[in-house]
């Protein structure tokens, strides 16, 4: 990962976490006087919003500790895993909390409201420091997007940075929570039963459960070993065709070993005519080529086969399907 992209991604979290902070104080106050359920459910949101932000911030700083003897690959991965306790802290924190809380006040004895007034004031205060986290995770993950040249809803599909996506799926879900603690709150005034305020509780808590689980989904693929860009893969499979000692490439396998980092390995059919020396020169330059051109590969293995081999051939069939029918023709 790249120094600018990573210091983007810290300053997203950072500021998303104190934002989510001040706001827990402040919803907790104000679910403490008016007695809402929807403003408590708010409050816990936040605080696991808070535990998120920290969460991230562990994985973004041990993530980028360098490869050693115990983990020669590095450490990327982790963050895929720090990422994937975040989601499952926004479910058993907030989402639990919230449905528990909501049909506590649905189905439990009536209670009155006090001062709404400080509620509203509270939740408009929210909304606008919210709003400021939002924009900066909206803004990061646009020119992101741009820099790959992907639309925002494939670039947010195929991340391997799991930290603004995470920041920008709960913040957009915290404002979605403050419009439904607003409905709540304000149709309890109005008609004076807690049924809406408790509806509202368990509206936030369904939505930090979806949260929860597409976050929960996208590292869960990161953490199993996701194939790389299909752009990227398809650039390095043209690049080993280009070279001139390669007739084939039988098999070409990639996976995601952290944030813009990319293992490559490559079977390919080497020209008969090719000396071991000569094969093993071209293996090295091919190596120093991929990662040279390609920026998110840091490891490339490449190993010389046989096209013909049956049970090679038979094993990348099942893989790939008919594209490796053409790749293992040269085509």
């Amino acid at each position: 990962m790249s120094e600018e992209s990573g210091g983007e991604s810290t300053l997203t979290v950072v500021l998303a976490g104190g934002v989510n902070l001040a706001i827990a104080v402040l919803k907790l106050i104000a679910g403490i006087i008016t007695g809402s359920g929807a403003m408590l459910s708010e409050a816990v949101h936040s605080v696991a919003d808070t535990i998120t932000e920290v969460l991230l911030l562990t994985a973004l700083k041990r993530s980028d500790r360098p490869a050693d003897r115990v983990h020669p690959f590095g450490y990327g991965k982790e963050r895929y895993f720090w990422s994937l306790l975040a989601a499952v802290s926004i479910f058993a924190s907030g989402a639990m909390f919230a449905l528990y809380e909501g049909f506590s006040t649905v189905f439990g004895e009536e209670t009155e409201q006090t001062d709404p007034i400080v509620g509203y004031a509270v939740l408009a205060i929210a909304f606008a420091l919210e709003s400021v986290s939002w924009f900066q995770a909206v803004r990061q993950v646009r020119r992101d997007a741009a820099a790959a040249d992907q639309k925002i809803s494939v670039y947010l599909r195929m991340i391997d940075d799991p930290a603004p996506k995470t920041v920008l799926f709960e913040d957009s879900a915290a404002l979605i929570g403050l419009l439904l603690a607003f409905a709540g709150i304000g149709l309890h005034q109005l008609t004076g039963s807690h049924v809406w305020d408790g509806a509202a509780s368990i509206a936030i808590g369904v939505l930090l459960a979806l949260v929860a689980y597409v976050l929960g989904r996208t590292n869960r693929g990161l953490l199993i070993g996701r194939q790389a860009d299909p752009r990227l893969v398809r650039g390095v499979r043209d690049h080993l065709m280009g070279a001139p000692e390669i007739e084939a490439v039988v098999d070409l396998q990639t996976m995601l070993m952290g944030t813009d980092q990319v293992l490559v390995c490559a079977r390919v059919d080497f020209d008969d005519a090719l000396g071991a020396a000569d094969v093993e020169r071209a293996c090295v330059r091919m190596a120093a080529e991929l990662t040279r051109d390609f920026g998110d590969v840091t490891e490339v293995f490449i190993e010389p086969v046989p096209r013909t081999d049956p049970e090679l051939r038979a094993t990348v069939l099942a893989r790939y399907g008919d594209i490796a029918e053409r790749w293992q023709k040269g085509q």
